[in-house]
């Protein structure tokens, strides 16, 4: 019964969803006029698009980051042809998503440094902000940041999504600044270096904290944060003098 009215549901919907989804018709266009049509129809299909991103979005959240383009436009309560004609393929969604989350965080976390007086509670700030968001939703953030096995571009993610390797050359920069600013230009192979070499500490160090199984041995966010930063900056130099 559950699957017969869903099915006469979908029936039902479908006029409305072939016009929201439809193609816009062709028209012609005097010379130098504006073709008010055309602009209105890339509003809606990019309205359209933020729609279909929000609503994956939340069925990652709830279903898990290996959620099928399918599920994903089941929760959605569309098809997933749909989805592939505004992103081409699970790819190309977990691209589109990468771009609003990463923006997100990315702002979070320039919010966050902006507060600090030094650049060590600049460094802790960003780290936090970037462990808290990740946190907040684990399976998002590991849709956005790793290939689906089936796509024919499965590799590293920074090297295959434009989306989340701009996420880390903002980063980048942003630690970049402030070392400019306290070590001055004669510094500036260190400050080439580090800064992402630092990057791919914090990102593997969160990453395999949060797919890490809560326990005892497990830090909260908080310690998580710290303990990077002091990475960060100091190395693990403390924790060999009290074991020597």
């Amino acid at each position: 019964m559950n699957s017969r009215h869903q099915e006469s549901a979908n029936v039902a919907d479908a006029p409305r969803a072939a016009v929201r989804d439809a193609p816009a018709a062709a028209s012609p266009v005097a010379p130098g006029a504006v073709d008010g049509r055309a602009a209105r129809w890339q509003s809606h299909r990019e309205e359209r698009r933020r729609e279909l991103i929000k609503a994956a979005r939340k069925a990652v959240h709830r279903l898990g980051s290996d959620a099928s383009m399918e599920d994903i436009a089941g929760a959605a309560g569309t098809s997933k042809s749909v989805y592939y004609r505004y992103f081409g393929d699970k790819a190309g969604l977990q691209q589109a998503m990468g771009e609003v989350v990463l923006g997100q965080m990315q702002r979070r976390m320039q919010e966050a440094a902006q507060l600090a007086q030094t650049p060590r509670e600049g460094l802790l700030a960003m780290v936090s902000a970037y462990l808290q968001m990740a946190e907040s939703s684990p399976h998002v953030y590991a849709f956005i940041t790793r290939l689906s096995p089936g796509e024919a571009s499965a590799q590293d993610p920074i090297a295959a999504s434009g989306a989340l390797g701009n996420f880390f050359e903002q980063i980048t920069d942003m630690i970049a600044t402030p070392m400019r600013e306290h070590l001055g230009e004669e510094r500036e192979s260190v400050i080439t270096y580090w800064p992402t070499a630092a990057i791919g500490l914090v990102r593997n160090a969160g990453e395999m904290w949060l797919g890490s199984p809560a326990g005892s041995s497990k830090p909260d966010q908080a310690t998580m944060a710290g303990q990077i930063t002091d990475w960060l900056c100091l190395g693990i130099a403390p924790a060999l003098k009290t074991t020597t």
